[in-house]
């Protein structure tokens, strides 16, 4: 239908998010790709299944519609190949089988997602895997913890809570140098605004349950590899037998056709509140990448083109009678896990129960914000009342 392919690099990302990943001709001139339901995909002849040459042999390998998410993913994040999976914590546990075996070590960012945390400690644990974690902000640093066992490094930047920016440049090379692959949670900034493989990265994974779908209503994570690392994770994957669903993948396609639009007016209304946030007298700390207080933002603006809808709110010490005084009552921000959706989120979180290479000392309370569409000065109304009911109860 179109001369050129949208992924080749001739497009901008806008152009190649509108197109990639769709053939109407192949579609009897349907804009999008529909849902493929099924298990079995049938041969043709015996010739045929023994070849096995078919694009798709089983349904629990893809189909249509997973593999258009697929081509967009790949082209986002300049990767060889990449795989839909059926949450980001999916994506993440398989990238790390993927490289771990029976004996071997992996170092983990202290800023990891929680869950992640979980896994390493639990069932890696349990498959004579040593998880260790190390400090965000180690950088070249990093080549100091390699052992000669260790296949792995996870990195996730900038952390979804605490929001360090880690030197991915840094952290690739010492991995490399020790026989390790750098694994990267990119969940936050999305492809359009970073680009971990490009700076080093073996292996780039998102929770797609945020950013890419976008709207709150379907789960998904995408793994996307160079050439050297793709045959590992495709084993894994097929191994585990991980399936994303026709009908997931189709929300996840929906997301991703307007991810740039998206992800610019998130990006511009988080960064208007959180500038405003920091002119309050209530606020102790904003901690967003992209703001010139934050103490990574030189790192930030050397690896980073933009910013996500997710920052740091921290408040002065006081009781959990002040923390609910100042989440219950909000209008329009509501509680809630996960992030990138169309609404706006406040999550009290407390790092301190989580790190382990570098305690988290700082005094007073934490909130993770995600700013979502809602009109920007009825959210800064929303916070200022929140913030004064917070005061009172200091008192």
């Amino acid at each position: 239908m179109n001369s050129h392919d949208p992924a080749d690099g001739a497009f901008s990302v806008e152009t190649l998010l509108t197109h990639t990943g769709r053939s109407p001709d192949d579609q009897f001139g349907f804009v999008n790709t529909p849902v493929y339901r099924g298990s079995t995909v049938l041969f043709r002849s015996l010739a045929d299944l023994e070849a096995q040459q078919q694009r798709f042999l089983y349904g629990r390998a893809g189909n249509p519609t997973t593999a258009s998410v697929e081509a967009v993913v790949t082209a986002l994040e300049g990767a060889y190949r990449s795989l839909l999976l059926p949450s980001g914590l999916a994506a993440i546990t398989v990238a790390l089988l993927a490289c771990v075996k029976a004996g071997d070590d992996v170092l983990i960012s202290d800023s990891a997602y929680d869950p992640v945390r979980k896994f390493a400690d639990g069932f890696l644990a349990r498959m004579g895997v040593t998880a260790r974690y190390y400090d965000p902000r180690i950088g070249a640093g990093l080549a100091g913890l390699m052992q000669p066992n260790t296949t792995a490094v996870l990195a996730e930047s900038p952390g979804s809570l605490t929001f360090e920016v880690q030197d991915l440049p840094a952290l690739a090379a010492a991995a490399h140098a020790g026989g390790a692959r750098l694994l990267v949670d990119n969940s936050w900034a999305s492809p359009l605004y970073h680009r971990p493989l490009a700076l080093g990265a073996d292996i780039v994974i998102h929770s797609g349950t945020k950013m890419f779908v976008g709207h709150s209503d379907a789960f998904a994570g995408t793994i996307s590899t160079t050439e050297t690392a793709w045959s590992d994770v495709l084993q894994a994957r097929t191994l585990l037998g991980f399936f994303t669903s026709g009908d997931e993948a189709f929300l996840v396609a929906r997301g991703l056709r307007t991810l740039a639009i998206r992800m610019g007016e998130h990006q511009k209304r988080a960064l208007e509140i959180a500038g405003w946030l920091e002119e309050q007298a209530e606020v102790e700390a904003v901690l967003h990448p992209a703001l010139p207080s934050h103490p990574d933002h030189t790192l930030f603006k050397r690896d980073f083109s933009g910013s996500g809808s997710l920052f740091g709110l921290l408040l002065p010490p006081a009781p959990r009678e002040a923390v609910a005084a100042f989440v219950d009552h909000l209008a329009l921000f509501s509680m809630g896990y996960s992030w990138g959706g169309f609404e706006s989120l406040c999550l009290p979180v407390k790092p301190g129960n989580r790190r382990t290479a570098v305690p988290w000392t700082t005094e007073g309370n934490l909130f993770r914000l995600h700013i979502g569409f809602e009109a920007v000065d009825d959210l800064k109304a929303d916070l200022g009342r929140a913030l004064e009911r917070y005061q009172a109860a200091r008192r």
